[in-house]
């Protein structure tokens, strides 16, 4: 199982409060300093598209706030308090443009530039992964043995590093990665590759993707070969991405999302980028407005980095062509399940 953690957790990106065993037990006992080579898995990370990061300003809008048609001009609408972003066209003392006719006083806004992720997925090599693979989750230190306290013997390892995964073993329950020599890791702390090794009985097209719930990760497929896997965010408990199996039937470069109840779960994203739909409202789609991948967070949508979401998009259009819409049972397939049970 794998634990749920909370909105404020992912925000600031502390450390996840995981409970180790004072010691390691039995485990201090059994020599795990195999032979390995502590080399980075054999994968190719894509390059962050910078050009794609900030090819927007990104604004958070705070509060309930006026809209205008110019600045100091006639009100034309309101934009109601929720999880609400904007893109700015320009702005002049005191205002920010958000549309073409559209003005909102700066006080109430905030420039969000910052949180746009530069995480990147990786294309898998086509003669398979030389270890099984993992991203580290938290900002750690591992432990010296399965079930032990962290330790700053070892080099620290920063969010988001792939790390091989050597060897496997289950401490009360749980599974401990041996991600370097004498090297552990708890699985709370790390989103695992779990490639499908065959293709599930519903998938019907020649290129699809499957969506691991419990790891949080996205793999693209070509027939039975995985070709690229990366990171997502899907949806959480309340508003959850459904397993079964889909189909891409629309997709756009960009796109307006809005939904939920004002004063409960309102929010208004403009421009959200390389949205990709398959269930109802539900999309791939790129995420300018949290850096929280590997963690359950969303509406129901399966939030990618932009730069990965780009990837995604290209891709289907090799298959797809040039239009933006399929017969809903035609596009490429998207499967989505979990190998795994979280806690909440």
């Amino acid at each position: 199982m794998k634990r749920a953690f909370t909105l404020i957790t992912l925000l600031f990106l502390i450390a996840v409060p995981v409970v180790y065993a004072n010691d390691c037990g039995d485990y201090c006992e059994i020599d795990f300093t195999i032979e390995v080579e502590d080399n980075e898995p054999n994968v190719t990370p894509l390059e962050p598209n910078t050009n794609l990061m900030y090819d927007r300003s990104y604004f958070r809008v705070d509060g309930r706030v006026q809209v205008y048609d110019a600045p100091n001009g006639n009100p034309t609408r309101i934009i109601e308090p929720g999880f609400n972003y904007v893109t700015i066209l320009s702005q002049q003392e005191g205002w920010v443009q958000i549309n073409g006719s559209e003005w909102v006083q700066s006080e109430f806004t905030a420039n969000t530039n910052y949180v746009v992720s530069s995480f990147t997925g990786v294309l898998l090599p086509e003669e398979g992964l030389e270890y099984p693979m993992a991203w580290i989750l938290v900002n750690m230190y591992p432990s010296p043995a399965p079930g032990a306290n962290p330790s700053e013997q070892f080099d620290f390892m920063p969010r988001y590093t792939r790390v091989n995964i050597y060897e496997t073993v289950e401490v009360d329950g749980y599974e401990w990665y041996m991600v370097g020599a004498g090297q552990w890791v708890h699985q709370f702390n790390v989103a695992k590759l779990r490639p499908l090794t065959e293709i599930p009985e519903t998938v019907d097209t020649d290129i699809w993707v499957s969506i691991n719930l419990y790891e949080q990760v996205v793999v693209a497929y070509e027939g039975d070969t995985p070709i690229f896997a990366t990171l997502t965010s899907t949806g959480l408990p309340r508003w959850p991405t459904y397993e079964g199996t889909f189909h891409i039937y629309f997709r756009n470069p960009r796109e307006f999302m809005s939904w939920g109840v004002v004063g409960d779960d309102f929010y208004s994203l403009e421009e959200v980028p390389w949205t990709m739909f398959f269930d109802e409202g539900r999309a791939l789609h790129g995420a300018y407005w949290h850096d929280g991948f590997g963690y359950r967070r969303s509406h129901g949508c399966v939030n990618l980095s932009i730069t990965d979401a780009r990837w995604m998009y290209d891709w289907v259009t090799e298959y797809m062509g040039s239009s933006r819409s399929a017969n809903i049972e035609e596009g490429p397939a998207v499967y989505v399940y979990s190998s795994g049970e979280y806690t909440e």
